[in-house]
């Protein structure tokens, strides 16, 4: 036999054996892969259904639920007193109002003045957006007991009540900038900084929450 044909066939099936082993281990790998993959799904799922039975999370969740229920039940107590809006009530109901809610913002007021038409303008904003008080205004002409009362001089005259007592007192837009022209924030930020309403929560995105619970 011919030596050069002889040593062409050897090196053609070395190639084929190299080609072959090659071909294998890429199969080996994935095979490996494939295997690692379908471990960790079936892992995953292991860990979701370990979770869902966590008597921890359950707990969790029914706290939260409990939680949102009561904050729920106060907003809807609130409003019956009359909270989340911005209401104009008589000399007779003055008494009732500032002595049935914990905090109470009261504006004294008259119809024909200007800036407690601002005034007006900017509580009524606020109103809706901190159900924790109480925002109510009262005509200072045909309220002369508690003007006299409460020493009411000057209007508007807005009186911070906590607890039916009479507290902080903003007196025209003294504590404002002295100007017509303040915003709806900056009284915001005053009346907050008396304390006498809360930091805002997002208290329409957890109402949602609780309503998404009750549903599931």
């Amino acid at each position: 036999m011919d030596p050069d044909s002889v040593k062409s066939t050897l090196q053609t099936l070395a190639y084929g054996n190299v080609m072959a082993a090659a071909a294998r281990d890429y199969q080996k790998e994935l095979l490996a892969q494939e295997k690692a993959q379908a471990s960790s799904s079936v892992n995953a799922d292991v860990d979701l259904d370990e979770l869902m039975d966590d008597p921890e999370l359950e707990k969790l969740h029914a706290n939260r639920i409990a939680a949102l229920k009561r904050e729920a039940e106060k907003r809807q107590s609130l409003t019956k007193k009359g909270h989340g809006e911005y209401r104009e009530i008589a000399e007779g109901d003055f008494l009732g109002e500032v002595t049935g809610s914990g905090k109470v913002i009261c504006h004294f007021y008259h119809r024909e003045f200007y800036r407690c038409k601002i005034m007006d303008k900017h509580l009524k904003a606020l109103a809706p957006n901190y159900l924790d008080a109480k925002f109510i205004k009262v005509d200072a002409e045909n309220s002369p007991f508690f003007v006299t009362k409460l020493g009411i001089k000057t209007l508007p005259c807005v009186i911070l009540f906590r607890n039916g007592i009479a507290g902080d007192r903003l007196v025209g837009f003294q504590d404002l900038g002295g100007k017509d022209d303040f915003s709806t924030r900056k009284l915001e930020a005053l009346l907050l900084k008396k304390g006498i309403i809360d930091e805002k929560k997002k208290e329409d995105d957890e109402e949602a929450e609780y309503d998404e619970s009750r549903r599931r």
